[in-house]
């Protein structure tokens, strides 16, 4: 999906790692979210409180899941998915632009 129609946007950044992540909130009638983001380069730790769904727009980020042991580079057009209350990592090298559904 390339586009989400009929939907609020919550005009307030949700910024961290000292601005090189920031993200937008979607929400859609039905009441579920999603936030739609960019990495500059970094190496990220992220903790969540619900499952996300983690879909990458454009550029490339190596990721290490939960409980893995190996890193994973993808590319535009992939994803992943990680449970509530978890940490996985996150390292960019140029960009990283995506969509984070939560369930």
């Amino acid at each position: 999906m390339s586009q989400f129609d009929n939907v609020s946007v919550v005009k307030t950044a949700n910024v961290y790692f000292d601005g090189k992540v920031s993200s937008r909130t979607v929400i859609f009638a039905d009441g579920s979210t999603k936030t739609l983001g960019f990495m500059q380069a970094g190496e990220f730790e992220f903790a969540t409180s619900k499952k996300e769904l983690m879909e990458l727009n454009g550029g490339q980020w190596d990721v290490l899941l939960p409980g893995e042991s190996e890193w994973q580079t993808m590319s535009a057009g992939e994803s992943f998915n990680v449970d509530a209350n978890v940490t996985f990592q996150v390292k960019v090298t140029d960009f990283a632009d995506y969509c984070c559904s939560y369930n």
